[in-house]
């Protein structure tokens, strides 16, 4: 069964705007655990634009779920990192100054960077995913740097999806297909949609999880937060 983690980044940006603490980001984490969702995720940055460290520090010991910690391996996230331990580390190659993650790593050109970082955080008993473009090669070069799971960048499939979704998804069937051979879990994330989800899983059936966070959070501005995660998940279990 596929997986729901929720992605609280956009509800910390709210928060940020204004300055404060409304929304409180760690009760809506909590919530969104209440309401069904099945892991949390946040993806720090370093100028702390949305989720901050402080986030990060203060959610991990109040939550049950998985808790997923996304984002480029430098210094000051390796230590994050390495400092709450949270149950899985998602690589993510994202520039300090890019708006949203806009592609995976090249697993072959970074193997030895990739291979060290892995190694970190696997000896804190960290699940360690490598978030990747859907390219068969980029899967064994996750493989090859002692990753646990790759998690496929879904922004293409999700443009495509519209006009043509069975070749929206090939190129990531047959990337999973790959990761599956490789003996590496699963994971997706980025524009994935109540409109495109159940497409996406009913292709790779294998997903372990998902990770929604800007639609999931526009949508719940319109049906509610609790209706909206239970909206995802039907979309995951009745594909």
């Amino acid at each position: 069964m596929t997986r729901l983690s929720v992605n609280i980044n956009k509800i910390a940006t709210l928060r940020n705007a204004r300055g404060g603490s409304v929304p409180d980001v760690a009760k809506a984490a909590l919530d969104c655990e209440r309401f069904g969702a099945e892991g949390i995720t946040v993806h720090p940055r370093p100028d702390e634009r949305h989720i901050k460290y402080s986030d990060v520090r203060e959610i991990r010991p109040l939550l049950s779920t998985e808790f997923n910690i996304e984002g480029n391996p430098v210094a000051g996230f390796i230590d994050l990192v390495d400092e709450v331990v949270p149950d899985q580390v998602t690589l993510v190659p994202d520039a300090p100054d890019a708006l949203t993650s806009d592609a995976g790593w090249n697993t072959l050109v970074h193997k030895d960077f990739l291979r060290e970082v892995c190694a970190e955080f696997k000896s804190h008993g960290i699940r360690t995913s490598i978030f990747i473009d859907p390219d068969p090669a980029m899967a064994e070069g996750a493989a090859a740097c002692g990753a646990d799971r790759v998690e496929l960048y879904t922004a293409g499939y999700a443009l495509a999806y519209r006009s043509d979704p069975e070749s929206a998804a090939a190129a990531y069937v047959r990337t999973a297909e790959r990761a599956r051979e490789c003996g590496l879990g699963l994971n997706a994330g980025h524009d994935l949609s109540l409109e495109n989800l159940a497409w996406f899983i009913r292709s790779i059936p294998w997903t372990d999880e998902v990770s929604i966070g800007h639609a999931l959070i526009c949508d719940a501005l319109y049906l509610g937060l609790e209706a909206t995660i239970k909206a995802y998940l039907s979309k995951i279990r009745n594909f």
